[in-house]
């Protein structure tokens, strides 16, 4: 379906004149923007190559330097991915020592595997250290995971994917098993089997989460393995554990059409909380007393007394236990309230600890409610004040608290609370008013009254880890024009006691790469600041005209634009501009981190929200640079970038030219419960319709690409098929690309292809380079062999 127009050839079709008939004025004005020479396109396919993924941070140094605290020190490593250093340093004497390097794991694999292992091949993630046993631990080549000893050894512990499916007792004595939807506890011992449950049915089992697609796929079974979902009490008295309840709950279904291994297609059914869905799975919690029903030889369910909860997501609902007793926290449907339910195990008489009821609804993604019994309550990031603030909420008024928090900036996370319980630490943004809102702080809070410490006071981005002891903070501090700078502090004055180590990307830098700017502008609105990103090619040229490219996110449950050195270079969009173009990242209104009354414009609004915040920045750029062409402007996204892509092409069709729309979740109502009911709350379906793609599809006028995953296991493919019916039922033209055997993660090299020769045809106006040389067919009897 793909068509070759050059830009000028299809805007003068499109006023009704032949490039031979333009006005001599015209002519000039073409002649005077042609611009200047720059590398042919297959040269620059190549340099967008050479800054994606790996092969960018490849040239950087020092980016990440992952720190972990272990035993009596910090294990953390310096170098890049080719050759990675990996230190242990002495927190008492402050002394490093080098433990391994990236060729020696390496030459350690490649031992066990009896064969020479490359970087690439072996794929080390995860590396940790145990600094008594001498030991490191990674994950390697599929995910496995794999040690090192003392001596170098390499050893693989687990397969990748590994899982334990039985639930053993904290003394090991019995395990929980799981058979035909009912649990069983087995005498470790003896082997004596006491069934815990005997009624559980394919739709009503016992200790079971919905399988998620994944599951189904990797074992090729609508009825997966899975693991036990159940918890012990911690002195292995009690068993906390639920019942799944679906039916009537509306299933989804899947084809893989190249199942590998496989000539024939399989298809599966599977249940998926979808938004707005009439019905959805429900959970009911209860508790077994174990003793009793060991020697008994049979169980007493004993329900707890809280209303059962809609599962947003397949996963098992959010429980444990605290201070001997059974903790669950409630969400209902919608979002409008949450509510933690502390439980008697015997009697299963519940009491709300702690509850929750922000309106519209409770942006999960910007509070939680974390349990604190030590400080004899529940922790609350709650929005009620209209930011995120910290609460510590008593159980007598699980309405109330007490603000340890107070200011318009938001709390993003709890990271320390002191032994003696005077104070605790926690990660905040936008506090201090003359920085950028979305750099990180840690701030030191008291639990009584006093005025909190802010522990990294450099105006920069502070990626900060603190230390299970509270005693030291690894700080990583940055900014997109300043370097990372690694650093050791001490964890109660935020004082620097060492430099670790700091980014280069000189490397990079001599290959020609452009470093990201960022832009402060102004929303739509004319008065509310909002941050963006440009993205130029390697050796820019200010003489020349670039289309502009919008990397799109609005979604309200986060921000898109990187606030980091690192990130702001490893973004996608960095290598999408090397074919010719900038690309920008903006952070529009109704996104995330900015307070409530920021965010709001999002709510039941997904389709409109940020879309003119888009386009008056991208003027606003093109104000200051008028090298930044904003007659040619696409966009590109994934998952809700996707659906945002699709929407800017759709509602705004006269700015936004071409759209390239990968795992979009176009219709709200097809994906899964808690992304869009976050947002939207459960609004009626006049309001779903009217943010659903296909009520828009009849106003496109550029150029869609629609790229899915056959088996996207976040948001399902039917989203892009419905979209690309839509259009072809309004008479629309689309492209739609569907990869096989793929997730929702839809990055390799076909799609950087196809996104890459969407954009260099239809807003560039060039021919993409060609296609490698033909590989001649083997003979049939050859073939046949």
């Amino acid at each position: 379906m793909s068509r070759s127009v050059s830009l000028f050839a299809f805007a003068w079709a499109s006023l009704g004149i032949t490039p031979g008939a333009l006005p001599a004025a015209h002519a000039a004005t073409a002649r005077t923007v042609a611009a200047p020479s720059q590398p042919s396109i297959a040269r620059r396919y190549a340099t967008a190559d050479a800054f994606l993924g790996n092969a960018l941070g490849d040239l950087i140094d020092n980016a990440d330097i992952a720190p972990r605290f272990v035993e009596g020190g910090l294990f953390y490593r310096t170098g890049n991915r080719l050759d990675q250093r990996y230190q242990l340093l002495d927190l008492k004497t402050r002394e490093t020592r080098q433990v391994t390097t990236t060729a020696n794991l390496l030459a350690a694999l490649s031992a066990a595997k009896g064969k020479a292992v490359t970087i690439d091949e072996a794929k080390i993630t995860d590396v940790d250290y145990d600094p008594a046993k001498e030991e490191l631990k990674f994950h390697a080549f599929d995910g496995a995971l794999w040690s090192v000893d003392a001596g170098g050894k390499a050893t693989q512990i687990e397969e990748a994917g590994h899982r334990e499916f039985d639930l053993l007792s904290p003394d090991g004595k019995t395990k929980i098993i799981a058979r035909d939807f009912n649990l069983i506890a087995v005498d470790v011992d003896s082997g004596r089997e006491v069934p815990l449950t005997t009624d559980g049915t394919r739709e009503q089992p016992y200790g079971r989460s919905i399988p998620e697609l994944s599951d189904i796929l990797r074992e090729g079974t609508e009825e997966p393995a899975m693991p036990v979902s159940a918890q012990w009490s911690p002195d292995g008295r009690y068993l906390l554990s639920w019942r799944l309840d679906t039916r009537e709950v509306k299933k989804l279904s899947i084809t893989q059409q190249n199942p590998p291994g496989s000539f024939y297609p399989r298809s599966f059914s599977y249940v998926y909380p979808l938004a707005g869905a009439e019905k959805l799975p429900q959970a009911t919690r209860f508790v077994i007393d174990m003793r009793a029903a060991m020697k008994a030889r049979k169980a007493k369910l004993v329900q707890i007394q809280m209303p059962t909860e809609s599962l947003l997501y397949p996963a098992e609902p959010d429980m444990g236990w605290v201070d001997g007793k059974p903790r669950m926290l409630w969400t209902e449907r919608g979002y409008k309230q949450q509510a933690v339910y502390i439980a008697d195990p015997a009697t299963g008489a519940a009491r709300i600890a702690a509850h929750e009821a922000v309106k519209p609804v409770i942006t999960v993604t910007s509070s939680m409610i974390i349990p604190s019994p030590e400080l004899g309550g529940e922790l609350s990031i709650s929005e009620r004040s209209g930011w995120a603030q910290l609460y510590l909420v008593s159980p007598d008024a699980p309405d109330g608290g007490t603000a340890l928090t107070q200011g318009a900036w938001e709390v993003l996370s709890v990271d320390h609370i002191d032994e003696d319980k005077s104070a605790l630490v926690v990660t905040g943004v936008g506090r201090e008013a003359e920085r950028n809102p979305y750099w990180r702080a840690l701030y030191r809070v008291p639990t009584k009254a006093g005025a909190l410490t802010e522990l990294t006071p450099e105006p920069l981005d502070h990626d900060a880890k603190v230390s299970p002891d509270g005693k030291w903070i690894v700080d990583q501090m940055s900014s997109p024009v300043s370097p990372t700078r690694a650093v050791l502090r001490d964890g109660r004055t935020g004082r620097i006691v060492m430099e670790l180590a700091k980014a280069d990307d000189s490397r990079l830098m001599a290959k020609g790469f452009t470093a990201p700017e960022p832009f402060k502008g102004l929303a739509a609105d004319g008065k509310t600041p909002i941050y963006g990103m440009i993205l130029r090619p390697a050796n820019f040229d200010p003489k020349r005209t670039y289309p502009v490219i919008d990397n799109v996110y609005t979604g309200p449950t986060t921000t898109d634009v990187p606030a980091t050195w690192s990130d702001a270079r490893r973004v996608s969009g960095n290598s999408l501009a090397q074919i010719g173009a900038i690309v920008v990242m903006i952070d529009g209104t109704g996104t995330s981190r900015r307070g409530q009354a920021f965010r709001l414009p999002a709510f039941q609004n997904l389709g409109e929200v940020g879309l003119d915040d888009h386009i008056a920045l991208i003027r606003q750029m093109a104000a200051k640079y008028p090298y930044m062409d904003v007659n040619r402007v696409g966009v590109f996204g994934g998952s809700a970038g996707g659906y945002d892509t699709a929407r800017f092409v759709l509602r705004r069709p006269d700015f936004f030219k071409v759209g390239v729309s990968s795992s979009g979740n176009h219709d709200l109502r097809l994906d899964k419960t808690w992304w869009p009911e976050v947002s939207m709350g459960n609004p009626d379906e006049a309001t779903w319709e009217r943010n659903s793609n296909m009520s828009v599809a009849s106003q496109l006028k550029g150029h869609l690409l629609l790229i899915h995953g056959d088996i996207d296991d976040n948001v399902p493919v039917t989203e892009s098929f419905r979209l690309a019916k839509a259009l072809m039922d309004a008479g629309r033209d689309v492209d739609l690309v569907v990869l096989p055997n793929t997730t929702h993660r839809v990055n390799q090299p076909f799609f950087f292809k196809k996104q890459r020769d969407y954009f260099t045809q239809y807003l560039l106006g060039e021919t993409p380079p060609p296609l490698g040389p033909v590989t001649p067919a083997k003979p049939a009897a050859a073939a046949a062999q």
